[in-house]
């Protein structure tokens, strides 16, 4: 069956990808739970200026040795070690990394921190994994059929809507990618041209270009793309994401402005994560994530207010307050300049981004309320979305032959 299955992505000219037993990456970083904690400070508005290259500087440089004198004498007397440091302007934060001995609980190590009066908050470093598995070979149908693309691409295409992945590397110089990233930022190693199979899969499902003669075409065709790669991966199906590398991927969204940023992804609650969703969610932004279905809401983080919950498309029901998208047997793009197919919650997800990306462009050209964007998704009975409808409803737009008027439910959290 798997050789009937394999001949057939090929004679379509997909590529094959064996994810099971595929050999570690040696160079890549390891994706264990990392035995450290973030300690946050507080820092006076404006106290960091970013450059175009994310170097950027302090302006008040004693400032600066103060607060890491602050972090190194925490460090010492709960007898750990100074990591790194990491800026976070948008919540008027700094990040101390602090290394966690492994005669200490974290979690513990998080709490005594904590209680210090010049710390914001302490936190272990979480670790998260994008949802659904990344096995290309299911049976060859292109589940996206149920949104009738070319039908809804008369309306909207996403035109130059920014649109962050925040996910493991993509491959920027795929085929059906090359003109579509805007930026590319490694975040968690100073490796160049990290392409992924999960980061790179999911962009294709939100972008991938239209009508150059290969591959397939993104729900929205003509975004900009910043690829900020947060997490890493040692084979196609084991990928990790850490909080350090979650907070600066979405800083990163937030100083380019992303209008929609992405996350197929899930873990732990986490409060820095948390915190910086809730910026991007006042700023406007459109935060998309993938759930899982064992859990009430979906889990962390598409359980929060304000965020676009998402699951694959399947009979059973969806979680309270999850919506329903096409996430099985979808035909994207994968690293090497391949073709294959994906399924899980994580491409459902990375649907709904693109989705989310023809609404702001149908706003925009039609003069559209300024609403938050999940309240102008129609939703079926069955939480399944509709497309077209959400696209015209978001435009202010009347009826279309894509998309016959269903029974409206509101979409958004309270």
């Amino acid at each position: 069956m798997r050789k009937f299955i394999a001949g057939v992505l090929l004679s379509l000219g997909l590529s094959v990808v064996q994810a099971a037993g595929a050999p570690a990456d040696p160079a890549a970083p390891s994706l264990e739970a990392p035995r450290q904690v973030l300690v946050m400070l507080h820092v006076p508005p404006a106290h960091f200026r970013a450059d175009a290259n994310y170097a950027g500087g302090y302006a008040d440089a004693a400032g600066r040795a103060a607060r890491r004198r602050v972090a190194a004498a925490l460090a010492r007397a709960n007898r750990l070690d100074l990591a790194t440091e990491w800026p976070m302007p948008a919540l008027r934060l700094d990040c101390f990394v602090m290394d966690v001995p492994a005669r200490f609980d974290p979690e513990d190590v998080a709490a005594q921190l904590a209680l210090d009066p010049r710390v914001a908050w302490a936190q272990p470093m979480n670790l998260f994994t994008p949802l659904g598995h990344d096995d290309p070979l299911f049976p060859v149908q292109p589940a996206a059929g149920e949104w009738r693309l070319d039908e809804l691409h008369v309306l909207s295409v996403g035109r130059g809507v920014r649109v962050a992945v925040v996910d493991s590397g993509v491959q920027t110089d795929h085929p059906d990618l090359s003109s579509q990233v805007a930026e590319s930022a490694n975040l968690i190693d100073g490796r160049q041209d990290v392409a992924e199979l999960h980061g790179t899969a999911v962009a294709g499902v939100i972008a991938a270009q239209a009508d150059n003669h290969v591959g397939i075409v993104g729900v929205a065709p003509q975004v900009r793309l910043l690829a900020l790669r947060a997490c890493a991966e040692a084979t196609p199906v084991d990928t990790r994401c850490t909080t350090l590398g979650l907070a600066l991927a979405l800083q990163r969204a937030l100083e380019r402005d992303a209008q929609v940023i992405n996350l197929s992804l899930g873990g732990p609650s986490d409060r820095l994560i948390r915190t910086l969703i809730e910026v991007a969610l006042a700023r406007g932004v459109g935060i998309v994530a993938a759930a899982k279905r064992s859990e009430a809401r979906g889990g962390f983080p598409a359980d929060l207010p304000g965020v676009v919950g998402v699951i694959d498309a399947t009979d059973a029901a969806p979680p309270s307050g999850v919506l329903a998208a096409p996430g099985t047997d979808i035909p994207t793009t994968l690293p090497h300049s391949r073709w294959g197919m994906v399924s899980g919650s994580s491409y459902a997800a990375a649907h709904v981004s693109g989705l989310l990306a023809l609404m702001i462009d149908m706003r925009a050209r039609h003069g559209g309320r300024s609403a938050a964007l999940a309240e102008d998704l129609v939703v079926r009975p069955d939480r399944r979305i509709d497309a077209c409808a959400s696209v015209l409803r978001a435009g202010g737009a009347g009826a279309s032959p894509c998309a016959p008027t269903p029974p409206i439910v509101s979409a958004a959290r309270p």
